[in-house]
This record gives structure tokens, C-alpha cells and sequence, in this order.
């Protein structure tokens, strides 16, 4: 087996609100109580574990790669909501989003101040043999 990543810890003041943010930001399916934490599933096997460490903790970034439908209804989801958003990490483009090594992106923050980041492309770009 090939080493791959399989889960990270992320520190929220809320567990369920946050997990429920993420997944229904991204389209994704509902949390689950996994033992202590609250998971988020993503597509590619790699799950978010939600935990109220019960101590101040500095934002995180967490950055998702997703396809071109799942970021209109993304975008769209960030929009019908109100969410402050912006094309770059230094918020200097609010309300905007990137169009990144030929894709698109976009930066917001969620309601622990974790920095989120969704975009189409790969930095650098999709290697020459990508297939779409």
C-alpha cells in the first residue's frame, strides 16, 4: 500500500456546528459521531475529525480540490448565505474569486476562523497527463 492520507483533527468551539458548516458548504454528506469527534467524509476517502479541544487554538487551512459543478453549487452556497469570501489569501479581493492556473478559486473563513480555500486546479496546474 502506498502511503496516503487518511484524517486530520480539526479544533472547533462547536464540533457539530462547524462539522455541519463544512459539509453543508461543500456539498457533502451529513457528519457522524465517530467516538469523541464529529467526521466529515470527503470523497476521496480522507475524513475531517471535529473536536472541541476546550482551549483557545490558532485558525488551520484547509484547502479543497474540487471539480467545476461542485464549485458553482459551492460558490452558490457561499453567496445564498452571505459568507464573507475572497480570491486571495490576503483578502485583499473581497467578493471575488480567482482564476488560478486556469481554474478558479475561492477563500473564506468558517465560524471558528479556520481559513478554507476551494479551488479547481491543482497550483502549478494539472500535469501534462491529466485526463479530464
Amino acid at each position: 500500500m502506498s502511503i496516503q492520507f487518511n484524517h486530520t483533527i480539526v479544533p472547533a468551539k462547536d464540533k457539530w456546528a462547524a462539522a455541519r458548516f463544512l459539509s453543508e458548504v461543500l456539498g457533502l454528506p451529513e457528519p457522524v459521531e465517530a467516538g469523541f469527534f464529529v467526521s466529515v467524509q470527503l470523497h476521496n476517502g480522507v475524513a475531517l475529525d471535529y473536536a472541541e479541544p476546550g482551549v483557545d487554538f490558532p485558525p488551520s487551512h484547509l484547502a479543497f480540490l474540487v471539480g467545476e459543478d461542485d464549485f458553482d453549487a459551492l460558490y452558490a452556497r457561499v453567496r445564498e448565505r452571505g459568507i464573507e469570501h475572497w480570491a486571495d489569501p490576503r483578502m485583499a479581493r473581497p467578493g471575488e474569486i480567482n482564476t488560478n492556473d486556469g481554474g478558479r478559486g475561492v477563500y473564506f473563513t468558517d465560524p471558528d476562523g479556520h481559513y478554507l480555500e476551494a479551488i479547481t486546479v491543482p497550483y502549478g496546474g494539472w500535469p501534462a497527463d491529466h485526463q479530464a
